[in-house]
């Protein structure tokens, strides 16, 4: 299944761990793991050996730490709306797939990070992991889902709080808001993750699948394809502004961005 190692994999009885693989990036994602990252799992949802699929990221300091922002410098807002659209492919397949998602958070989950935990059906955080959505300080906006996905999750007033403010949460008060179903101390993450998984695999795999479709079109007011299209060019027309080529321009220096767009 992998391509270029950029994801690794490990199955056990019924459960397969996707492993974003990009440590001295924090596992942030970049084209190239996110076409991988889609690859896998679209072979994933179709594989009679796999039934539950667990998310997470290698090492112990990022889950996903965003999308790559260095990549990022240069698009065009053409190039932009792919990318998110991109994002958006893989959010949806893990969202939309039959099989039971989860998202083992095991350090940051920022940006794109926290946008791909969202897709999974539930996610799990060590209690050293770290949330947010801190795009408006690049210019930008969340482009992988966040727009609909954590206002469904934390209510709309928390979910502008977060994305307006892009402060950061840690484990506890993600979980107080109901962003994160638990919190494992770290030392047990792994262990405790894959006990959760193999539970949840033992269960009837069509009663799981059946369930997580009705709850999954219970929740949708709108269409998600309409949801994606829209966040994917709201993104895409960011960029080449000045707020948006400040942004990133500043992340790379790792200085203070200073915004004048109105």
């Amino acid at each position: 299944m992998t391509l270029n190692n950029l994801v690794l994999l490990r199955q056990d009885p019924g459960v397969l761990v996707v492993q974003v693989n990009r440590p001295a990036a924090l596992n942030a994602l970049n084209t190239d793991t996110l076409r991988e990252l889609y690859a896998v799992l679209k072979d994933a949802s179709v594989d009679a050996s796999v039934r539950v699929i667990v998310l997470t990221g290698e090492g112990e300091k990022s889950f996903i730490a965003g999308a790559d922002i260095l990549e990022m410098t240069g698009k065009d807002n053409r190039e932009a709306v792919e990318f998110s659209k991109l994002g958006n492919e893989v959010a949806k397949l893990l969202e939309l797939m039959p099989k039971p998602t989860i998202a083992a958070v095991n350090g940051f989950a920022l940006g794109g990070g926290c946008e791909m935990a969202m897709a999974c059906d539930f996610i799990v955080a060590a209690d050293n992991a770290v949330f947010g959505q801190p795009e408006v300080g690049l210019g930008l906006i969340p482009g992988f889902g966040g727009t609909f996905r954590l206002m469904k999750l934390v209510g709309l007033a928390r979910a502008k709080d977060l994305i307006f403010s892009g402060r950061k949460v840690k484990a506890p008060e993600a979980f107080q808001m109901g962003l994160v179903s638990q919190v494992i101390p770290a030392a047990e993450f792994r262990s405790k993750v894959m006990d959760l998984a193999v539970n949840v695999s033992r269960n009837s795999l069509p009663a799981v699948v059946k369930s997580k479709q009705l709850m999954n079109e219970f929740s949708e007011s709108v269409g998600l394809n309409f949801k994606v299209d829209a966040e994917s060019h709201a993104f895409g027309r960011l960029f080449g502004s000045s707020d948006q080529v400040e942004g990133l321009a500043a992340f790379a220096a790792k200085r203070k961005p200073q915004f004048e767009g109105i």
